[in-house]
């Protein structure tokens, strides 16, 4: 089933295909989609408020397709779950990945291991070509390291120390970290309500 993705984010991207890639989705880009401004409530509803903007983009352009869009962000116990939904605006709307990851290791310079407990959490929405909507979500549980490690991933993954590998996101291979990440766990969620559903 052709799934146009609602993102601008290209490791997202190639991570969602990654992980589809043996689903009934066969995920695509819309290069024309414009992103609409998230809301601070909650990943569900940024999810479907993106899907839903780019189901509206493709049939202006007359398409009819089914669409998948995903929130997700980072959530640390000693910052009372924050940035959470804000993930990708911390430190400002125009910071950049790298000025997100030191602000982020600036405010808790001073917090003992024992305090750095966090969690990965993504909310995946699919809206099908007849509108109907379908939600999922995830997460995986980790710890703030003190510095940047690895190599792979975006985002927040080399600061994200997934205990069970004694790695962070940013060095586990990409083949490794799809199959425990806060994604896999809501795509898998995703596609067992699409089965009922079907």
């Amino acid at each position: 089933m052709k799934t146009y993705v609602a993102t601008k984010n290209d490791g997202k991207l190639a991570e969602m295909r990654a992980i589809f890639d043996s689903s009934p989705l066969e995920l695509e880009t819309f290069p024309a989609y414009v992103a609409v401004t998230e809301g601070e409530s909650d990943y569900i509803s940024n999810a479907l408020l993106k899907a839903r903007a780019l189901q509206r983009q493709l049939h202006d352009a007359g398409i009819r397709a089914a669409v998948i869009a995903d929130d997700s962000g980072l959530e640390i116990a000693a910052l009372g779950g924050r940035p959470g939904v804000l993930s990708a605006r911390y430190a400002g709307e125009h910071a950049t990945w790298n000025e997100r990851r030191r602000a982020l290791l600036d405010e808790l310079r001073d917090v003992p291991y024992s305090r750095r407990g966090a969690r990965f959490v993504s909310a995946l929405a699919l809206v099908l070509e007849d509108g109907s909507e379908l939600v999922a979500d995830g997460s995986v549980d980790g710890l703030i390291t003190r510095k940047e490690c690895g190599e792979h991933g975006f985002g927040y993954d080399p600061l994200f120390l997934y205990p069970p590998a004694g790695l962070t996101f940013a060095e586990l291979s990409d083949e490794r970290k799809n199959r425990c990440s806060h994604r896999r766990r809501a795509a898998e969620h995703l596609l067992a309500l699409l089965s009922v559903h079907a």
